[in-house]
């Protein structure tokens, strides 16, 4: 059978018909368009909400202390855990596979500036806390390392607790008084989306130097520890054994989970691809229903097609037609039909993507600008693949049961048919 030849009698058959072929074509294209817009909507929930979860950091680990649940060094269960000055050079030095590792301690101070105090949640952080977390800055810079050998009493203010208390004037060089001692603003952070925390959003704290804590309260002991594995798929090793060198120095049973609490976003992280995935897969077999509604149109034209053309289908089989080449040409027909009207419908979805203005998720809440955290649609390439896989499904199976039944007649009774 000549390929060539067949699509040309395709064709030419869809446009003896073409008011027929258009208005099932038209089903077609409105079903594609639904699955690279359903498709491309369930991916943008997915980033959008994971945006919003990775505001807390990338691949952290965040510890604090608990109750031990399980007798172990001569202690009942029940015995309090509280993390100890000293833990984290400990775990530091116990564990090279730790990228980077950090003390937190949260209080809540009040901020003088000029006449305006207000009160502001604080975290005392190290070092490396800046670069697990997140903290961008925007004016000034972060903390560095002489802050924190020379017990520099320098603060960082998150985007909207420097907005509190300053009102938009530029707060990089000012002093403060935090708990009525002097503190010099360094810098002020990005404004960034985070719907996941400890102690409230980034945004709305202000950040020290952990060992300068002591000089606003008498206090050694962090609240947590926060750390970073090498590679993400040590979470478990590390925070094992992390867990193994406490429970060495607090002698508790290091297979007690209730002794160390514990927050592992990367097991966060992976449930949160899970349920994006399967939200998309979800969206998908939604526009694929009603893909299969256009298939249904196609399968209707096609199986006319075959009854009008009965006797032509008689002719071919009588002068030598095989029936693989009836069933090849029904086939094409409807791959032709099917993949006109999905060419449209791409053209038709990627313009809509376009179209469609974002949809707010985060934009009202953190005041982010451009429009950062909210749904925007985008058909991608990998979803433009998704959904001609699933046009091409469709096309198969709408035109099987047509070219099936053309490919059976017998010749004798299709000449005779009227």
């Amino acid at each position: 059978m000549n390929i060539a030849e067949a699509l040309t009698e395709s064709v030419e058959s869809l446009r003896r018909n073409r008011l027929r072929s258009g208005l099932t074509m038209l089903g077609i294209v409105w079903g594609l368009v639904t699955v690279v817009l359903l498709l491309s909507y369930g991916r943008a929930i997915g980033d959008a909400v994971m945006e919003g979860f990775l505001g807390f950091g990338h691949n952290v680990i965040m510890i604090w202390g608990g109750q031990t649940s399980m007798q172990a060094g001569g202690q009942r269960s029940g015995h309090k855990i509280k993390l100890k000055d000293g833990d984290m050079e400990a775990i530091r030095s116990s564990l090279p596979f730790l990228s980077a590792i950090s003390r937190e301690s949260d209080d809540a101070f009040s901020v003088k500036y000029g006449p305006k105090v207000v009160m502001i949640q604080s975290k005392a952080v190290d070092l490396p806390y800046g670069r697990m977390r997140k903290l961008d800055v925007d004016q000034g810079r972060y903390f560095e390392a002489a802050d924190f050998s020379d017990h520099r009493q320098v603060i960082i203010f998150g985007a909207h607790a420097a907005e509190k208390l300053f009102n938009g004037y530029p707060p990089v060089g000012e002093v403060v008084q935090v708990e009525g001692q002097p503190f010099t603003v360094i810098g002020v952070l990005r404004n960034k989306i985070q719907d996941s925390s400890n102690n409230g959003p980034d945004n709305e704290n202000i950040f020290v130097p952990f060992d300068t804590m002591r000089t606003l309260r008498q206090k050694r002991d962090p609240d947590s520890i926060v750390f970073q594995p090498s590679s993400p798929e040590l979470h478990l090793r590390a925070l094992q054994a992390v867990r193994t060198v406490l429970a060495q120095r607090d002698h508790f049973d290091p297979r007690d989970d209730k002794a160390i609490g514990s927050w592992d976003t990367i097991d966060d992280g992976k449930q949160l691809v899970a349920f994006s995935v399967a939200l998309q897969v979800l969206l998908g077999i939604i526009g694929a229903m009603t893909l299969a509604v256009g298939g249904v149109g196609v399968m209707n034209i096609m199986l006319v097609s075959v009854t009008e053309r009965t006797r032509e289908i008689g002719l071919m089989k009588a002068l030598g037609a095989r029936p693989r080449d009836i069933l090849a040409q029904f086939l094409l027909e409807s791959f032709v039909l099917t993949f006109l009207a999905g060419l449209i419908g791409v053209v038709v979805a990627y313009a809509t993507t376009y179209v469609v203005p974002p949809m707010p998720l985060y934009s009202a809440m953190y005041k982010t600008e451009n429009h950062d955290g909210d749904i925007i649609l985008h058909a991608s390439f990998e979803i433009m693949v998704i959904s001609f896989m699933i046009l091409a499904l469709v096309g198969i199976v709408s035109g099987l049961l047509p070219a099936l039944r053309a490919a059976r007649m017998d010749p004798v009774v299709a000449l005779r048919h009227e």
